[in-house]
């Protein structure tokens, strides 16, 4: 894994045999969305999405045979799960980590579907609609890696729900323009009537009044999921979850750092330098540490899937949403 990328620090404190399981999920998941990636988008050939319901519009945008791709990838599910073994080399990675963590497959379905999405071209009319999207194709990921990471309390679960609709909601909004170069368009469109403002406007890429305040309301919206996540954190599973809580402080700071620019998405990709990236990582990891107790008696052996009990949750400490843009 490369450090360029957000989560290689997180990865870091892992011991390392859930380190290369992570690993292995995170090549398995980058897999699926690259095979989604790689169908292009045709020329002039733009959805027009209704407000009337609260689901995503599809439309005819991709050539192509879309459904291959991840058709080979459900296929490649079946060989880990059912036999006769996997057949690339991602699902080769993988299937150990499936027998030796007990992975649920429910999660790798549901982000399959959620990928499905894409091959649609879709447009979201409401939040609602989004957030399906984001759970499948985030959450589901927080749900498989809390299996690793290890974790006590069931209430982890949501705790990785809404981490990763923060994550996912973070990554919409710094690529707002990207995705638009592509012919792709993820923010409500409830919101975009809301604030005035329309995809042309969008694509000349000027941060307009009406433009700032609909990416202000998208950072508050994200933000109000890193408080969730930090609400449902047990305690008891603080230390174990030290991984998930880096990859939050991370995007956490690529979203303060959209805030700090303005809403200017567009000039160019916001993104935390790697040196700042060890440095929330180290102050995680050792904020984790200090906060530990101190009794011998309440640390789990090596390796054990229970962690050590922890005082309170780490990770972000986002500043409370402002209520005059909440929807």
């Amino acid at each position: 894994m490369s450090r360029d990328t957000s989560f290689y620090y997180s990865f870091l404190v892992l011991p390392p045999r859930k380190r290369r399981a992570i690993v292995a999920v995170w090549d398995f998941c980058r897999a699926v969305d690259d095979a989604v990636d790689e169908v292009p988008v045709r020329a002039g050939r733009v959805p027009r999405p209704s407000t009337s319901s609260g689901r995503p519009e599809l439309a005819e945008g991709r050539s192509g045979p879309a459904a291959d791709p991840l058709a080979v990838w459900r296929a490649e599910l079946d060989f880990c799960y059912f036999g006769p073994g996997p057949r690339t080399t991602q699902g080769k990675a993988l299937l150990p980590h499936i027998c030796e963590f007990n992975l649920p497959r429910e999660p790798f379905d549901e982000l399959i579907d959620g990928v499905a999405m894409d091959l649609a071209h879709a447009r979201y009319p409401t939040f609602e609609a989004l957030a399906e999207y984001c759970r499948r194709v985030a959450s589901t990921v927080g749900l498989i890696c809390i299996e690793i990471f290890g974790y006590r309390d069931p209430a982890t679960r949501a705790y990785a729900v809404n981490l990763g609709m923060a994550l996912q909601l973070t990554n919409i909004i710094r690529d707002v323009a990207a995705d638009l170069r592509q012919g792709r368009m993820y923010l409500p469109l409830e919101d975009l009537v809301r604030f005035g403002v329309t995809e042309e406007a969008l694509r000349t890429g000027h941060v307009t009044q009406p433009v700032r305040e609909l990416l202000r309301f998208e950072c508050v919206r994200a933000r109000d999921y890193y408080l969730r996540a930090a609400a449902d954190l047990p305690a008891v599973d603080a230390g174990s979850l030290m991984a998930a809580e880096i990859m939050g402080g991370i995007y956490f700071e690529i979203l303060q750092r959209i805030e700090r620019a303005g809403y200017d998405v567009f000039r160019r990709r916001i993104r935390v330098p790697r040196p700042y990236r060890a440095l929330i990582a180290l102050r995680i990891w050792a904020r984790t540490i200090l906060r530990r107790p101190r009794a011998s008696g309440l640390a789990p052996s090596p390796g054990s899937r229970a962690p050590s009990p922890e005082p309170r949750a780490t990770g972000p400490e986002p500043r409370a949403p402002n209520p005059d843009l909440e929807p």
